[in-house]
C-alpha cells in the first residue's frame, strides 16, 4: 500500500493513547472494509509533523481498492495504490533504502503557502557550503552525533547512497537516500548543515562529526514540518 499524508496533526506511527496517528486511521479504514482487525507494517516511522509523499505499508490480507479506503480516511491521509504482494513481504524489512526531502524557504519574507511545508530561513546562506556538506555525507559514516543521546539504537553506522541540495525558486530542497535512518537523523543533519551555510561552523567541523562525535557537538534539530518521506526502495 502506497500512502501520502500531511503530518501536521499526527503523532506519527507510534501508538500513544490520546494521540491521533496515521496508523490508527488506516487500520480503522481497513478493518471497516475487511471486517476484522488488520495490523500494518510501515516502511519508515515518521515523527509528529513530518509528511509523506511515498510511505509504504504492508498487511496480511487482500488488496483493497484505494477509492474505498479514501472514502473512509480523513482528508489529510490518502492511499495512492494498493496491490497484492508476495507471501511474507514486509514493507519495513524488505526495504533497501529510504529517501527523504527537507524543504527550506530561503527568502526575506515568510510564506502563507509554505507555512507547514518548509522551514523559513530569512538570512544569507552559502549555497556552496550546502552542496559541500551534502557531498561529504555520501558513503558509510558514524551518525552518533545526529540522533538523540537517549536512544534505542545499537548501530550508528549508516550508508548514505545519495545526498544533494536542489533549488526550486526560493525553495532549497535537501534530498537524501540511505539504507536506514535513525530517529531525528535528517532533522539534526539539516539543522547542522544550515549552521555551516550560515557561517557558524566550518565544513571541516561538519565532516568531523561524521566520525562518531557525541550528539552535543552537532547542531540544533530542524523543525519537523519541512521534512517528508519521499519514497522507499525495494530490490
Amino acid at each position: 500500500m502506497l500512502l501520502e499524508y500531511d503530518g501536521t496533526q499526527f503523532a506519527g506511527w507510534a501508538r500513544q493513547p490520546g494521540q491521533r496517528t496515521v496508523q490508527e486511521e488506516v487500520e480503522k479504514a481497513l478493518s471497516a472494509i475487511l471486517r476484522e482487525e488488520v495490523p500494518l507494517v510501515v516502511a519508515g516511522r515518521t515523527d509528529r509533523g513530518v509528511h509523506a509523499w511515498g510511505q509504504v505499508c504492508s498487511y496480511e490480507h487482500e488488496a483493497v481498492d484505494p477509492q474505498r479506503l479514501n472514502a473512509l480516511l480523513p482528508r489529510d491521509v490518502a492511499v495512492l495504490d494498493c496491490n497484492p504482494a508476495p507471501d511474507g513481504f514486509s514493507a519495513r524489512h524488505d526495504a533497501i533504502s529510504r529517501t527523504y526531502c527537507y524543504r527550506v524557504l530561503h527568502r526575506r519574507t515568510r510564506s502563507v503557502w509554505h507555512e507547514n511545508r518548509a522551514l523559513w530561513h530569512g538570512w544569507d546562506l552559502d549555497l556552496v557550503a550546502l552542496h559541500a556538506c551534502a557531498q561529504a555525507l555520501v558513503g558509510s559514516h558514524d551518525f552518533t552525533a545526529f540522533t538523540p543521546s537517549d536512544t534505542y539504537h545499537r548501530r550508528f553506522e549508516r550508508e548514505v547512497l545519495a545526498a544533494e541540495w536542489r533549488t526550486d525558486g526560493d525553495l532549497l530542497e535537501f534530498w537524501i537516500t540511505a539504507d536506514t535512518f535513525m530517529r531525528l537523523m535528517n532533522r539534526i543533519l539539516v539543522g547542522t548543515v544550515l549552521e555551516v551555510a550560515a557561517g557558524r561552523r566550518t565544513l571541516e567541523d561538519f565532516v568531523a562529526l561524521l566520525q562518531g562525535a557525541p550528539r552535543s557537538q552537532a547542531g540544533q534539530t530542524a523543525p519537523p514540518h519541512g521534512l517528508a518521506l519521499a519514497r522507499v526502495g525495494y530490490a
